[in-house]
């Protein structure tokens, strides 16, 4: 059992970690990862500068030393790491860890790697789907990969039992606010919970503007002017989506409103990049090396007493103090490499 959780300067809890495990991606987001500033010229970390998977379960053990409960996998896309069911397994030994969800763009979520991956312990997926028409998707994910393998994917997940599974779609005005109904439509009915997102602007490189963002206010009227929805109450402190469910029993949709509800009172999650920066908001444009303390020596009570400063020194609320200054940082870092 996990002594009681550390918290910030704000009194925020750590309780969630998300691991990115790669900053390589086969897709090229325009949201995320825009072809023409990650091209073939684009240099990637070098395999030497990503952290090993002992790495990366020392530090999960150590972060559940000081709360963390659940651990996200995420990339760039967490898939085209080879293996990456072998370290699931290692963090399912992980005392205290009681929950391993990863995100993914469902591209190499084939049925064998989903066997392998829920037999190593994975709990659930999170599959990215910008839109159910054929042509905005492959527009957006910008190489041509077409909707109807990332629909088998999400088939696969759930036959495998990957479960509760969430789609995130991230809606950009001009681009595929079209897709929201479809979408809600495609779901409804089904286990899988649709979860729309506004437009963030993390990072320097997809172009964000204000005027990009589709509210989650909107959202939640298209969507119930055709199908009536009701609140749901969190299922857990600290959770990014408002839920919300049909009136007519046939299932739950989740917005997440990082621009026009922020939440960052309730945020519990800490950020490791594949190098080994620990980034303390999604936001941040800095981090604190721990591949330096993993690979310098240091011992298991001077790391945990570093995280622990870390998380006591926390005050990020970045979106409640967002302004059109903050917003054009270019040092924050980008979203394809901590995974959003």
């Amino acid at each position: 059992m996990n002594a009681p959780a550390v918290t910030d300067i704000l009194g925020r809890p750590v309780r969630d970690l998300r691991l990115s495990v790669t900053d390589r991606c086969n897709f090229r987001c325009t949201y995320c990862m825009p072809k023409e500033l990650f091209g073939a010229a684009y240099r990637f970390l070098p395999r030497a500068e990503i952290l090993s998977f002992e790495e990366l379960t020392r530090v999960v053990t150590l972060m559940a030393q000081l709360g963390v409960e659940k651990v996200r996998i995420t990339g760039g896309e967490p898939l085209v790491r080879a293996k990456v069911e072998d370290l699931v397994a290692e963090i399912r030994k992980v005392p205290g860890i009681k929950d391993i969800a990863m995100t993914t763009n469902g591209s190499l979520l084939t049925p064998e790697r989903a066997v392998r991956l829920k037999e190593a312990g994975l709990s659930r997926v999170t599959v990215s789907l910008d839109s159910l028409d054929d042509a905005v998707f492959k527009s957006m994910n910008d190489v041509g990969f077409p909707v109807a393998r990332v629909l088998a994917a999400i088939h696969t997940a759930l036959e495998t039992g990957l479960t509760p599974l969430k789609v995130n779609a991230v809606i950009k005005r001009g681009v595929n606010l079209d897709s929201v109904l479809p979408l809600a439509e495609h779901f409804r009915g089904t286990p899988v919970i649709v979860r729309f997102i506004e437009f963030m602007d993390v990072g320097s490189t997809n172009g964000w503007r204000l005027n990009d963002v589709v509210s989650a206010k909107e959202i939640l009227e298209m969507i119930s002017d055709r199908w009536p929805l009701e609140p749901v109450a969190p299922a857990r402190p600290g959770e990014v989506a408002r839920r919300y469910r049909y009136m007519d029993g046939e299932g739950e949709i989740g917005v997440i409103a990082s621009v026009t509800l922020p939440f960052c009172g309730g945020c519990s999650r800490a950020r490791l990049s594949p190098e080994g920066l620990l980034y303390t908001c999604l936001f941040g444009n800095r981090g604190h090396d721990l591949r330096a303390l993993l690979r310098g020596g240091a011992s298991d009570d001077e790391i945990r007493e570093q995280l622990r400063a870390i998380w006591t020194h926390r005050s990020d609320r970045y979106s409640e103090t967002r302004t059109s200054e903050t917003s054009r940082d270019p040092h924050r870092i980008e979203m394809s490499h901590i995974g959003g």
